[in-house]
């Protein structure tokens, strides 16, 4: 059992009065240092992410920061996308799995979610986002269609493989013997990664981002990413993006191409990033985010993973309703069928500036 241990300062701090202020360049040794004490704090909480929203997608962030008695006791990254199809949403983290408010107490947490309404209403936003990986005490209406999946690690990778099923294990014996390799590394698989997504997110009629997003990444969070790449001799057939904080490995991305699914090549590359990250020493695994009840739940399952329930809350500084922004809103029904019968050339050009506005 990991027991959480509070600095005396956070201690101290707790009982002073509360204060917000915007974080800057200058606080990112400091904000990752407070992430790293925090059971919450998340690879998607990192400092670098505001630059890499900034420079690479052009979306700026107004982080927040709150502080007792001179200390952090919470922080809140926000990043306003500026969107043609959904308008200016102030987001915590667009783009990624989860975001959210990181505090050392409840009070700490309300004062910083409170901030960030404000900020919206400042900013002149059609709404507020705000993606927690677990509840929070607000008024705020949450959406819980989204799921993270997650496995429980162990310093030896056999003891995850004696867990998994005899059918489960059958399968991705079967599955390596499709002549499947994985290597993994840095930028230098940057274009072998870019070339299947781009393929993989068009067919299922999603705009993917420009390759110079994910080059802004790794550059700025070298020691906490890391690209996997399966390969059918000298043909890659499946690829994915993790990145790693406090033990916790979050995929990012994942995608395929045609091939990748009659060689059942996930088995192979997914069971490979597992063992890896054991060895690593991380104590988890998030498999990224999935809707309910779909079929990318069903597949991690088999891996042993449990459903952790997401918040997604929302606040409109207009009034109203909720927005609808998921795939099985009519809305979007035909832009997704539509994309999906594009061709390849038209996609990689219109692809990205749609995607920096689609948080």
């Amino acid at each position: 059992m990991t027991v959480a241990v509070v600095p005396q300062a956070a201690l101290a701090a707790a009982s002073a009065p509360l204060s917000i202020e915007t974080a800057s360049a200058a606080h990112a040794a400091e904000w990752n240092a407070f992430l790293q004490q925090q059971p919450q704090g998340s690879f998607y909480h990192l400092y670098a992410w505001s630059g890499i929203n900034q420079q690479a997608l052009r979306n700026p962030s107004f982080n927040l920061i709150a502080r007792a008695g001179g200390q952090i006791c919470g922080v809140l990254p926000l990043t306003l996308v500026a969107s043609p199809l959904f308008g200016r949403v102030l987001c915590s983290m667009p783009f990624v799995n989860y975001g959210g408010p990181v505090a050392v107490d409840a009070a700490a947490t309300q004062a910083l979610v409170n901030a960030a309404r404000e900020r919206a209403n400042e900013l002149k936003t059609d709404y507020l986002e705000l993606r927690c990986a677990s509840a929070v005490d607000t008024d705020m209406p949450a959406s819980m269609r989204k799921i993270s999946m997650h496995i429980e690690l162990a310093p030896d990778p056999d003891t995850l493989w004696n867990k998994f099923t005899s059918k489960h294990r059958t399968n991705i014996r079967r599955a390596q013997k499709n002549n499947l390799e994985v290597r993994s590394g840095g930028e230098e698989l940057l274009d072998v990664f870019y070339s299947v997504m781009e393929q993989s997110w068009r067919a299922l009629g999603t705009p993917f981002y420009a390759r110079s997003y994910f080059r802004a990444i790794l550059k700025a969070l070298p020691d906490h990413t890391r690209i996997f790449v399966c390969s059918q001799g000298t043909t890659p057939v499946a690829v994915a993006f993790n990145g790693y904080f406090n033990g916790v490995v979050e995929g990012l991305w994942a995608g395929g191409t045609e091939l990748s699914r009659p060689l059942q090549a996930n088995y192979v590359l997914y069971w490979d990033m597992m063992r890896d990250a054991c060895v690593r020493g991380c104590t988890r695994y998030h498999l990224g985010r999935s809707t309910a009840d779909s079929g990318a739940e069903d597949f991690k399952k088999k891996w042993n993973a449990t459903a952790s329930q997401l918040y997604w809350y929302f606040h409109r500084p207009s009034g109203g309703e909720m927005p609808q922004l998921n795939v099985d809103n009519p809305k979007y029904k035909l832009a997704i069928q539509v994309w999906q019968k594009l061709p390849l050339w038209v996609t990689r050009l219109i692809g990205p500036p749609l995607a920096r506005s689609i948080p």
